[in-house]
């Protein structure tokens, strides 16, 4: 594991490109695992490989975040971003922590693990529930994202965070120089849609040639509570695969 200590805070975007045929579709997942991992990091690929099996399952939802902070000891990570980077720091500061590592595992948007710990994953998943009902429908080269109202509920922000579902890499400096690693899950953007409002519930309709650009094939849309301007409990999601 490899910690660095806190700075600022910012957010992300990107948007994406694809056809409805064949598209996969994820729904009411227990839980969404946030991989803050990196490419110069010693620590990780034991991390990325559990990351992957689990990506595996369906009841997760799994978005891998390469960083950045890493990059000055002699590999720039391919994926890694100052916006990823960003969003790591933003649940340090939500949960009033100095310090942020990799690579960390963040579930539901309310707790972050060692990713390559398995008791502590397995722990953090072994309570893990999302409350809220994410709909997605395919029709005509458009997708429909509706995400249901609830009693009792606290309005939300809605993300459209895009990602490319494999890459292999052979890293050719660094502390894994040498190593060639596969990737999954591979966030490469992030755009807020808007506000769920619990008591009417929520929906946008986007093409799906919105949902495919830099080697984008797939999206998640997550509803996550905000504090303060800072992330905090993902309470609902689900996900295409183009």
């Amino acid at each position: 594991m490899k910690s660095l200590s806190l700075l600022p805070v910012a957010a992300a975007t990107l948007l994406a490109a694809g056809s409805a045929d064949a598209a996969e579709l994820r729904s009411h997942p227990k839980a969404v695992l946030e991989l803050f991992t990196s490419q110069g990091c010693s620590s990780c690929p034991q991390a990325d490989l559990k990351f992957s099996e689990l990506s595996k399952r369906d009841d997760l939802i799994t978005l891998a975040y390469h960083v950045d902070y890493w990059d000055y000891i002699g590999w720039v990570d391919t994926f890694g971003s100052k916006d990823n980077t960003d969003r790591q720091k933003a649940y340090a500061q939500s949960w009033g922590k100095s310090m942020i590592y990799t690579p960390e595992l963040v579930v539901n948007g309310a707790k972050g693990v060692v990713g390559s710990r398995q008791k502590d994953v397995d722990d953090a998943l072994g309570t893990a529930a999302l409350s809220v009902p994410v709909g997605l429908d395919v029709a005509a080269d458009m997708l429909k994202v509706t995400v249901a109202p609830q009693t009792g509920g606290t309005s939300a922000m809605v993300w459209l965070v895009t990602f490319k579902d494999h890459a292999e890499v052979v890293i050719g400096r660094g502390e894994n120089a040498g190593k060639t690693v596969d990737y999954t899950q591979i966030v490469t953007g992030r755009q807020m849609l808007g506000m769920w409002d619990p008591a009417a519930g929520t929906h946008w309709t986007l093409p799906l040639s919105e949902l495919q650009s830099h080697g984008s094939n797939g999206a998640v849309i997550l509803v996550q509570a905000e504090k303060s301007g800072l992330p905090g409990a993902i309470v609902g999601a689900a996900s295409i695969k183009l």
